[in-house]
């Protein structure tokens, strides 16, 4: 006995594609009535709303070379006001590792 593939395709006929639910009519006038029902002062304070949720995203990367040290570091910058969020790691402490290895380098004449 000779067992073949077969593959069954249903296509649906014209009665079950037309059963699709109404539009509701309010989904269906202009956008610009809809628009213009709701209040100004409303829109307002949900844009407003907005900027606020997305503040934190207002945000930049800048990898900076510490020069003395010749390493990367990261800023995180406010694009908005150019404020330096955060540095990874921390600039200041690379300056002072840098200073306390210049201080070292000066006590010990060479390397091994």
């Amino acid at each position: 006995m000779e067992v073949k593939n077969t593959t069954a395709i249903y296509f649906p006929n014209k009665a079950e594609i037309n059963r699709e639910k109404p539009v509701p009519a309010e989904l269906t006038q202009p956008i610009q009535e809809t628009v213009d029902k709701v209040p100004k002062e409303k829109l307002l304070a949900k844009a407003n709303e907005m900027n606020d949720f997305l503040k934190p995203f207002y945000t930049s990367l800048k990898f900076q070379l510490h020069e003395k040290l010749d390493e990367y570091y990261v800023q995180i910058i406010d694009t908005q006001t150019d404020e330096v969020l955060k540095e990874i790691p921390n600039k200041k402490f690379l300056d002072m590792y840098a200073s306390l290895a210049e201080i070292a380098g000066l006590l010990i004449d060479k390397k091994l």
